[in-house]
């Protein structure tokens, strides 16, 4: 689970002696994500568990071998295959936990050991953080424009393919909804599920109130009425007529779901009609390509949606396709030395400009409310009082007081390719999501020009880092 040139790269460095350099990288991301204020980071169990069993079996060994070069001799070496077979990870690595909430340039990933072994983790790395960080962010968002009303998952059918359906599933749960449509993803994280009935079920039958009896008597303590086959609101009274009948059988009817039309008018309708059948606490569930924008619109004008279904649009990212995070290397030594040579990429934008060193997050408040987060060396933590500085603009500074509290946000994952790290539930995760995004000021989670968190390059930091840029395009490297 890797690109070729992770490989071709590793070959180089081992067939040139670099291999066992000791090497420092970093994973994060340069903007949020849908034009936000905030992201989540999610996919490090995902992560950890592809980790404790990365190696090379005979299958491998065996396709690499078979790879030719432009000259159609074998672009593989044999000793290099056997070192490839004696892989085990004997890196160290940290982590941000998964649910909490990140922003540009912090470090969600910090990679340290063997050249060779840093590298090749690259595309596993961004392949799984990457798309899980960008749904649970989603998710939020759409939770967030829910206002507390339950938000399920209903992406599988329109998800990139079954993983993508699965790891799609487990980031909207961390990111805040309540369930899934999901069978497979509630089987292997225990995700609850829920789903009753399609317009096929309704189409099968002869008319729409024989489907709904039918149905009722098939699954009478899971009646979620879809109403919208033929006449919405007809549909509406079927299912009322319906819910009289397995109210007698001693149930009750969940409620039913809106798929289509004008979502805000059929259901203050369907309200009015539930409610004064008898049925105020029957459901109404909305789906038909949902997303925080819609959602949002819909509560603007007073529709009476309890239950939000939400797939295509969640799954997807369907507004931001991509998180965009990177994997840079930003420090290296000889093994044994004791000082690392810090590594810098430059680029005529300065965003993609690198930051050398090894970095860890510091998260600071004062009196419970965030402030702002120093990104530092880890060899030279900030003073109290220290000064954060834009990584884009260093005329937006701030002072951090003396007096603030914080907490480092890096902990230990992998110590010598040992897994050290205390996994929490799902709903562990999935709560430190939700106690984050409590503490957020409200202008951050806007969804339109939100207010921008202060994140910065502790003072010192970002003077070693206007050096070595000051030097590499004087020539020096």
């Amino acid at each position: 689970m890797t690109d070729l040139y992770q490989l071709t790269m590793a070959q180089a460095y081992w067939k040139s002696g670099r291999g066992e350099k000791e090497a420092v990288f970093q994973m994060f991301f340069r903007r949020h994500p849908f034009d936000g204020g905030f992201t989540i980071a999610c996919g490090l169990h995902s992560l950890i568990e592809m980790l404790v069993e990365a190696t090379f079996d005979d299958s491998d060994l065996a396709y690499l071998a078979s790879l030719p070069g432009r000259d159609g001799q074998p672009l593989f070496e044999p000793d290099f295959l056997a070192t490839l077979r004696d892989f085990r990870l004997v890196c160290d690595i940290d982590a941000i936990p998964e649910g909490t909430i990140v922003f540009p340039f912090e470090p969600l990933v910090r990679v340290t050991g063997p050249l060779v072994q840093a590298q090749l983790l690259e595309t596993i790395i961004l392949n799984i953080i990457n798309f899980q960080t960008l749904i649970a962010t989603k998710a939020a968002r759409i939770c967030l424009a829910a206002q507390g009303e339950p938000v399920i998952e209903f992406g599988l059918r329109r998800a990139q393919g079954p993983d993508g359906g699965l790891s799609a599933s487990r980031a909207a749960y961390v990111g805040g909804c309540a369930a899934t449509s999901n069978v497979l993803a509630g089987k292997v994280y225990g995700i609850p599920v829920r789903g009753t009935h399609a317009h096929s079920w309704v189409m099968s039958f002869g008319d729409e109130l024989e489907a709904f009896r039918t149905y009722a008597a098939a699954m009478p303590n899971n009646c979620v009425f879809l109403v919208d086959t033929y006449d919405t609101l007809e549909g509406v009274r079927h299912a009322i007529e319906v819910g009289r009948w397995l109210r007698e059988q001693g149930h009750e009817m969940i409620g039913i779901r809106l798929d289509s039309g004008d979502l805000a008018y059929l259901s203050i309708e369907a309200r009015k009609m539930l409610d004064a059948a008898g049925f105020p606490d029957a459901s109404i569930v909305a789906s038909n390509d949902l997303d925080e924008t819609i959602i949002n619109s819909l509560k603007q004008q007073g529709a009476c949606i309890n239950v939000w279904g939400v797939g295509t649009k969640l799954v997807t990212g369907y507004d931001q396709p991509t998180l965009g995070g990177v994997y840079k290397l930003t420090a290296l030594r000889d093994r044994g030395d004791d000082s690392w040579r810090y590594c810098i990429k430059l680029s005529e934008q300065s965003i993609k400009i690198s930051t050398p060193g090894i970095h860890q997050v510091r998260r600071y408040s004062v009196d419970g409310e965030l402030i702002g987060d120093a990104i530092y060396d880890l060899p030279s933590p900030p003073a109290s009082g220290c000064v954060i500085i834009d990584p884009l603009d260093p005329t937006r500074r701030k002072r951090i007081p003396a007096e603030a509290t914080y907490e480092d946000l890096l902990v230990p994952v992998f110590r010598r390719g040992e897994c050290v790290y205390g996994m929490p539930s799902l709903e562990a995760v999935r709560q430190r999501a939700q106690s984050g995004l409590a503490r957020l000021a409200p202008g951050l989670k806007r969804f339109v020009n939100p207010h921008i968190y202060p994140v910065g390059l502790e003072q010192s930091l970002y003077d070693l880092k206007m050096r070595l840029i000051l030097q590499a395009r004087n020539g020096g490297h």
